[in-house]
């Protein structure tokens, strides 16, 4: 009789071991979709900063060719007023020549 008992204590502890295994699949399979739609999540977010990196980058240079372009004008305002300048020193010089002779 002893050997239908431990026979019997060897399926319980045969059907423990499967339940456990069972519920550790099931488990193990949550985590796994759980896991992908994080996956997912994280893909996505790593595309829009990307998209959003990509209309920053282009944004910056933008803005950097109009600074360059306004260095340009800038540069170009102050030759003239130089220019204006002298221009106008010759005139008031004109006119003082003019008022002692």
């Amino acid at each position: 009789m002893a050997a239908p008992h431990q026979e019997v204590d060897a399926l319980a502890s045969l059907e423990e071991r499967i339940h456990k295994a069972v519920e550790l699949v099931s488990q193990l399979r949550s985590e796994k979709e759980a896991l992908q739609h994080e996956n997912e999540a994280l893909r996505n977010e790593t595309k829009a900063l990307r998209t959003s990196n990509e209309a920053a980058l282009q944004d910056a240079a933008e803005a950097n060719a109009r600074a360059e372009q306004a260095a340009g004008e800038l540069d170009a305002l102050r030759a003239e007023r130089k220019q204006v300048r002298v221009r106008i020193e010759k005139l008031l010089s004109h006119i003082d020549q003019l008022s002692t002779s």
